[in-house]
């Protein structure tokens, strides 16, 4: 059975994005040996029938459904070394910290840490998860969205939820940037609580 410091379930917005810092964080010393996964199921992402007029950096008439091929791309091509788990949904979680498991339709997988980055459906069924659903704070009632209850993000001791599901409003900016926030506070717990985040700089030479 697979093992991983941290798997990320979810290959829409938050999933990516988090998936994108932490793996770019392979040359610091307290993460360079880390194993990290991603679950990239994108089927039910709202981004496939996102239209971006309004997102930082991309054209007006950006299709989310291109946003999402090009985030696996670049993924892969920027950091090999994170797992992409392709064609795969998370069915159960089960466990504590640091001894986690996850299964799926197909496998199961041993993790320290789960990021759920899914969306925030009615429709959510993840067993081992069901008990911290609550009605969703930032969108309209009549809409039957749902959040996973949490504390800045943390759910449970090793298990964080990240973009809509964590209780933010579907807006593609806001999911990356709740994804990118989980992923500086994980890189931030192996580096013994020193605050971390990877940033690189246009050289002056």
């Amino acid at each position: 059975m697979e093992t991983f410091d941290v798997l990320i379930i979810g290959g829409s917005a938050a999933g990516l994005s988090c998936a994108l810092i932490l793996g770019s964080a392979v040359h610091k010393p307290f993460a360079k040996n880390k194993k990290i996964g991603i679950v990239t199921h994108q089927k039910s992402s709202a981004l496939n029938e996102a239209l971006l007029n309004n997102v930082l950096g991309f054209k007006k008439g950006t299709k989310g459904s291109q946003v999402l091929e090009n985030g696996i791309v670049q993924l892969s091509e920027l950091y090999p070394h994170v797992i992409q788990i392709e064609n795969e949904k998370v069915t159960k979680i089960e466990g504590t910290f640091p001894n986690i498991k996850v299964f799926t339709n197909k496998n199961s997988y041993n993790t320290k840490i789960v990021v759920v980055a899914v969306g925030p459906s009615n429709l959510f069924s993840i067993e081992g998860l069901m008990h911290y659903i609550i009605p969703h704070h930032g969108l309209p009632p009549q809409k039957e969205r749902v959040m996973l209850k949490n504390n800045n993000h943390l759910v449970a001791e090793g298990i964080y939820v990240a973009g809509v599901l964590a209780g933010w409003r579907s807006q593609f900016s806001i999911a990356a940037g709740s994804g990118a926030q989980v992923a500086t506070d994980i890189l931030t717990l192996w580096n013994n609580g020193y605050h971390s985040m990877v940033h690189d700089a246009v050289s002056n030479n």
